[in-house]
């Protein structure tokens, strides 16, 4: 036989476009529309029913830029279709709002509604129906809320927009209305094209020498050739009944099996603002819902308490709805977090307050626990991660990011995520290779193609649905799973929760791989660095927050105050909805930005306050002479005031200045400091041992700016490359004295450069191996990355950076593609690099982006140079992205160890708050240095009982001793939802506290119970 298959398959879609796409609908008639326009922000149907609709026609532009107009849609449904109406067609409003050919959910959507203001479901570029229950002759009257919001960036050229800001972005309408009929939808040929697009679909992947892949050929040539292609409508049947058979034949009993979950992938925002995402969210889960009363199989996953927390406030009957599916078992909570959230910046109190709070959400709400982990999108994961899952109680693990990678292809798709304690997490990797699959016959090949598990393991999990925008999954895509659920040539497809997935895994792999440390993502390493304000603004409000719960517990115990449950929870709320992996990353509109910066500032104002509160009822309950104090919140001691105490400070030693070749020395007893002329680090002394931390002839302190103009993903992105075009800014205008006096010293070093300036205060303590370094810069570079460099006369192959509850180490070498993909890593408060008994660390108080390597010297040994990555430029998808003034903090200090780095860390970000008044000892007190306290609050249920979380910070098993302020009567341990598990680390009990042994980087929560004799506020004062 003569090889015509090119020209079959040329003429089958032919005939799909030419006859059965536009016979889908037997007929169809236009409806009356009439239309107003929402001055400004979008109001609810109550509002908007009673203003004044004005006639509107096809045609007719319509929306400005993040606009909101509401279309009335009225008429009757032809009394003549009669003729047309039988079993197999069904009226339905057709609605395009002059949709663009980009993606489903960043352009303009539609939330419709009856004339009695109950939602019946969205419409979207791939979902643009809306049912009706009206036969010929009855009236259509129905609402539609449409966004006219602007597709920012789904052609992904990546080119600086106005549009991501509503004041930019003008008034002028951007959309033109293109159809609104009622129409009659022929369900033969429907079902007729999903027959021809799966079998289509799949001969596409099938090898061409398979007996398969010609009869599927040709009985869709005998299709063209058997049906009438003008008379569609009348031979769909006869054209359905020659696929049959091929549809009929069953999988191979080998075939990979695809568990398909609905899901609906929302950014809480990203180009588009939160308020948006309120919308986006109440229009795909109409979509939803109306399939779930469609198809009694269609199961529904969807993450984030938040975006359910918002129907419940914004869309209470929709809620409801969604609550009866959910106890169904239908519409399913996955994730178990508040956001889907980024897990490399957010600290590691965050990240279990993101569990605690999401968790709290799903069991209050629905009575549901989520037992998975649900990140698909986030931009890699840390290796503090399957510790902090363990612990809230979750057992599983999912993403599909990380087969983004540029360089390296991740080995495994199911495997145990062990984490830096030793933790491990059943984790599954979709080979699918996304998150928004229209189980096509394309997406499921690739699923079984690339599973890396075979011969193993033989089931994979397929997230299907239009995300990132929303939209959710779509009638053509039930329609994909049914013809799919047994196919010969194609994985089988079942339907089914995540649960039912992860448990089908688990039982089917008894002994998966183990994967240990991060799952660094080899992309976006742009994205700890960019939007330098929304970074420093979630920075200092988790420190605030830790502050506030803090002297909040301190003072209802000693001074018999309320506790602000209400206030902390919310402040919390809104820090966690701006961790979300579009928002604290940066990759956001400017819009986006602007709205969590002013949040943030809302939540210190908050903060500082019920913070002012707790402190005054500290410092003013005593009954002693009031005395200068400083509450000090590091676990740590600062300025010889005990940690998460009030006490005075300590005198410290006298801080001297010296001039030396138009430069300075500063030092104090323990450390030495020279600045140059040119305002530079040139050396670093530990005056004790004599040890030089800068190398001779190389500086720290040197600023250094990059060309910073990505392949792709601007404000996501740093490409290698970056490092192949960058100067150093040695020249200083100015290098003067600021400041001196007996405890400390303050050089001030003023630098000018094309549009920008940096003045730098450096300032030695009278008490502290530091130098620490002010950087304020005032930013007008575009495409540009700044960094601050400092070379270090240490060998280590390896740096310690700290992440939650720990740290990891990296190679500072490149021996592998794995080590040479990691040239840019997250950071939380300090990075740590040294030799046995001798170590520099660099402390931050809102940087997270660092790079960390290593040069050989002439002559041998090495240098190790730490650079943290201060600010960058990119234009899309904000084109002002960071421009103005930024502050940033820096240390630099001599301290042999680890827990050295953690104490400068911390003293960065928790200064020293200065009152008259009495001094406190603190609640809770580690007697050992290694078993760090990391949160202190009161109990979620208003026992009254203390919580307070600790971690081992060394790296190694530590023993050591915790104490209460307080008689205690019982110590438990919780899992991070203060729920009581079994006892690991409490060795030993007393009325005081608890013998506790912790292994290397574990995490405990105790719940601790005053003694009933005890009476509040009995001010306990320091001695």
């Amino acid at each position: 036989m003569h090889d015509n298959s090119a020209l079959i398959r040329a003429r089958i879609r032919r005939f799909v476009s030419e006859r059965i796409t536009p016979s889908l609908y037997r007929i169809s008639s236009p409806l009356t529309i009439s239309a107003w326009e929402v001055p400004d922000e979008p109001v609810p149907f109550s509002e908007a029913q009673g203003q004044d609709f004005t006639p509107f026609s096809i045609g007719q532009h319509w929306g400005k830029p993040w606009g909101t107009t509401w279309f009335h849609i009225t008429g009757l449904v032809p009394s003549d279709w009669s003729r047309f109406h039988d079993l197999h067609t069904r009226t339905e409003v057709i609605v395009d709002l002059g949709f663009l050919s980009g993606q489903a959910g960043f352009q303009a959507e539609g939330l419709v509604f009856t004339a009695q203001g109950q939602i019946v479901k969205a419409v979207e570029p791939f979902n643009n129906y809306v049912p009706l229950i009206a036969q010929p002759g009855e009236s259509v009257d129905i609402y539609i809320e449409a966004a006219s919001n602007p597709d920012v960036g789904s052609d992904w050229g990546f080119q600086p927009t106005l549009m991501g800001d509503k004041a930019t972005a003008g008034i002028e309408p951007i959309y033109r209305l293109r159809r609104m009929d009622v129409a009659l939808l022929d369900i033969q040929v429907w079902k007729l094209d999903r027959d021809v697009w799966t079998l289509f679909g799949l001969m596409e992947q099938l090898s061409p020498d398979l007996p398969r892949t010609a009869e599927i050929l040709r009985a869709l040539e005998k299709m063209t050739d058997h049906m009438d292609p003008e008379d569609v409508s009348g031979t769909a049947s006869r054209g359905r009944a020659l696929l049959a058979p091929l549809l009929a034949q069953p999988a191979y009993a080998s075939a990979h099996r695809v568990i398909a979950v609905g899901h609906a992938h929302i950014d809480s925002a990203w180009l588009w603002p939160v308020r948006e995402t309120i919308r986006k969210c109440a229009r795909t889960f109409s979509n939803v819902l109306h399939l779930m009363d469609e198809d009694p199989d269609f199961i529904f996953a969807c993450s984030s308490a938040q975006q359910y927390s918002w129907m419940k406030q914004h869309y209470p009957e929709l809620f409801e709805r969604i609550r009866t599916r959910a106890l169904e078992g239908r519409f399913v909570p996955v994730g178990g977090m508040w956001v889907e959230s980024d897990t490399n910046m957010p600290s590691g109190e965050s990240l279990a307050r993101q569990l605690l709070a999401g968790k709290a959400f799903f069991m209050q709400e629905f009575g549901i626990e989520p037992l998975e982990i649900w990140l698909p999108d986030s931009f890699g994961y840390t290796a503090a991660f399957p510790q902090i899952v363990t612990a809230a109680g979750s057992k599983y693990f999912l993403t599909q990011k990380i087969s983004w990678n540029e360089t390296n292809t991740m080995p495994h798709h199911t495997f145990s995520w062990e984490g830096i304690d030793g933790t491990q997490v059943f984790t599954h990797f979709p080979p699918v290779d996304t998150y928004n699959s229209q189980l096509s016959g394309e997406e499921l090949a690739r699923a079984q193609r690339q599973y890396s598990e075979k011969g193993a393991s033989n089931v994979s999990l397929v997230p299907f649905g239009f995300g990132d925008g929303g939209g959710g999954p779509n009638r053509e895509m039930l329609a994909a799973a049914e013809r799919t659920r047994s196919l010969e040539g194609s994985p089988t497809v079942r339907m089914a929760s995540p649960r039912a997935f992860f448990e089908e895994a688990e039982a089917t792999y008894a002994n998966p791989p183990v994967w240990s440390g991060e799952l660094y993502l080899e992309f976006h390493r742009g994205t700890y660095t960019s939007q330098s304000r929304t970074k420093s603004g979630n920075r200092r409000s988790e420190h605030l927050l830790r502050e506030a719960e803090l002297w909040a517990s301190t003072a209802y115990f000693y001074a018999g105050t309320d506790y602000p449950y209400e206030r902390l929870a919310a402040a919390w709320q809104v820090v966690l909805l701006n961790q979300f992996h579009d928002i604290l990353p940066g990759s956001s509109i400017a819009w986006v930005h602007q709205v969590a910066e002013a949040a943030y500032e809302t939540v210190r104002i908050d903060l500082e306050d019920l913070i002012a509160t707790s402190v005054a009822a500290l410092a003013s309950s005593a009954q002693t002479d009031a005395t200068p104090v400083s509450f000090n919140a590091s676990p740590f001691p600062v300025a010889g005031v005990p940690a998460l105490s009030a006490a005075p400070r300590i005198p410290t030693g006298a801080v001297r200045l010296h001039q030396a070749d138009g430069g300075f020395v500063l030092e104090n007893d323990v450390v030495r400091a020279s600045i140059d002329a040119r305002g530079l680090l040139i050396s670093l002394v530990d005056r004790v041992s004599g040890r030089e931390a800068v190398p001779a002839g190389q500086a720290g302190n040197v600023l250094q700016l990059f060309r910073d103009t990505p392949t792709q993903w601007d404000a996501w992105d740093i490409d290698e490359h970056y490092d192949r075009n960058g100067v150093e800014l040695l020249e200083a205008e100015e290098v003067k004295v600021l400041v001196q006096s007996a405890g400390l010293v303050t050089v001030r070093v003023t630098r000018r450069f094309r549009g920008s300036s940096v003045q730098q205060d450096l300032t030695v303590l009278g008490d502290q191996p530091s130098l620490d370094i002010v950087t304020t810069v005032d930013w007008h570079e575009r495409q540009k990355l700044l960094k601050l460099a400092f070379a270090l006369d240490v060998h280590a192959d390896r740096a310690a950076s700290e992440i939650q509850f720990g740290h990891i180490y990296r190679p500072t070498h490149v021996n592998t593609s794995w080590d040479a993909a990691r040239f840019e890593t997250c950071a939380h408060r300090w990075v740590f690099v040294g030799e046995p008994g001798f170590g520099i660390a660099i402390a931050n108080n809102s940087t997270y982006g660092h790079d960390i390597s290593r040069a050989t010297r002439v002559g041998g040994g090495t240098t190790t140079i730490v650079r943290e990555s201060l600010l960058r430029a990119p234009t899309f998808p904000d084109p002002d992205a960071d421009q103005g003034v930024h502050t940033l903090r820096t240390s630099i200090s001599l301290t042999p160890d680890v827990l050295g780095a953690a104490a400068q860390g911390y003293r960065i970000n928790l200064p020293l708050r200065d009152v008259v008044g009495a001094a406190v000892t603190p609640v809770v007190v580690s007697e050992c240095p290694s078993i760090v306290v990391e949160a202190v609050k009161l109990a979620e249920d208003r026992s009254g009982d203390l919580i307070v979380r600790l971690y081992e910070a060394s790296g190694s098993r530590s023993t050591g001793t915790v104490s209460f302020g307080f008689t205690v009567s019982e110590i438990v341990e919780t899992d991070l939802l203060e729920r009581t598990v079994a006892p690991v680390a409490v060795q030993s009990r007393t009325d005081a506290g608890g013998q506790l042994v912790l292994r290397a980087f574990q995490i405990i929560t105790l719940r601790v119970a005053r003694s009933a004799a005890e009476g509040e506020g009995s001010l306990r004062h320091h001695s």
